[in-house]
């Protein structure tokens, strides 16, 4: 029971929740960058919500199943074809042998996720399959997915769709547009520096629209617009930081710690993005413009308890849709 990579797409790797408790020997959490996405995923197909799934870029992967299986596809909308039949995102899907899925274009957003039934069989590194390319381990061989790849699966399809289980969505999805919304607003808490900025660049920080440059990428998005600038030249001792916090840079510039970010920096932490807001953030790419609106530590708070709760209910019913499904359609 495999997974193959018939080609490979610009950047796919297995991701999970990520590997926690080794900051200080310098490894970062990592993980999905998209974690709302992935967790989804896995609700779909009646997984825990930290199992691994693949991240794909578009272009993604074209894979091919060896066994039949119940796969989802979330988070990004790349036009996902099985064979030649288009399937719906953020829905179960039942695979037949020798199917193959890929990606037929970019509708929105950078990031999507594939889960697969009980998850796939890469050995995990430090208690995570997740992949830090940095490194070098985790995942498969601590690298990027490439054409010829096999990758393990743990089960293959449900024992009660196997007498008879048609190919193609199952009846149910989840519901995701409220936390991808369409105005260009991400939420942050002020960071241990932000009085550091002068008020003019304060608010300039929350008025204008930041563009997400080339640079980019899993580690950091860099922001290009009017230079920020402090009261006086301060020097900072290099201090913790976290996925979402929002660093000034000596030319003027920000750059927004993501999924691999360094455990430690010395440039000053202006800012933090709401953790529920990350996920938001991770479907937009370069090019892609951005404008911050403030939030208090306590309702940055509840707006993340909610969304936990919200993956926690997503979880029991898609284990329950998938159960009385199954009952349904024994033989």
């Amino acid at each position: 029971m495999r997974v193959h990579v018939i080609q490979a797409g610009i950047l796919d790797t297995l991701q999970d929740m990520g590997r926690r408790g080794y900051g200080a020997w310098g490894i970062n959490v990592g993980g999905a960058m998209d974690r709302f996405a992935a967790q989804a995923a896995n609700a779909l197909v009646g997984n825990e919500a930290g199992e691994a799934v693949i991240e794909m870029h578009f272009p993604a992967a074209q894979l091919l199943f060896d066994t039949d299986c119940l796969i989802s596809v979330t988070g990004a909308d790349f036009k996902p074809y099985i064979d030649d039949v288009p399937v719906n995102t953020w829905k179960p899907l039942l695979v037949r042998q020798g199917s193959s899925l890929v990606f037929r274009g970019r509708r929105w957003g950078c990031r999507c996720y594939m889960a697969v039934h009980r998850g796939f069989g890469a050995a995990p590194w430090l208690g995570s399959i997740s992949t830090n390319l940095k490194i070098g381990a985790g995942g498969l061989t601590g690298r990027a997915l490439k054409k010829g790849d096999i990758i393990p699966l743990l089960t293959g399809l449900p024992e009660v769709f196997r007498s008879r289980a048609e190919a193609g969505a199952l009846p149910w999805s989840i519901s995701w547009e409220d936390v991808y919304t369409a105005d260009d607003r991400v939420f942050f808490t002020t960071g241990r520096e932000w009085n550091w900025l002068s008020k003019a660049s304060q608010q300039a920080f929350m008025e204008q629209a930041w563009r997400i440059d080339s640079r980019s990428d899993r580690m950091g998005y860099y922001l290009s617009g009017s230079p920020l600038m402090f009261d006086e030249r301060r020097e900072l001792l290099s201090s913790a930081v976290s996925f979402g916090t929002v660093q000034a840079l000596p030319d003027g510039g920000m750059v927004v710690l993501m999924a691999d970010h360094q455990t430690t920096g010395g440039y000053p932490r202006v800012a933090h993005i709401a953790s529920a807001h990350i996920p938001k953030l991770a479907q937009l790419g370069a090019g892609d413009t951005l404008r911050f609106a403030i939030l208090n530590l306590d309702d940055a708070e509840k707006m993340l308890l909610s969304q936990k709760a919200r993956i926690e209910r997503i979880v029991r019913s898609c284990l329950d849709k998938l159960q009385a499904y199954g009952q349904a359609h024994r033989s």
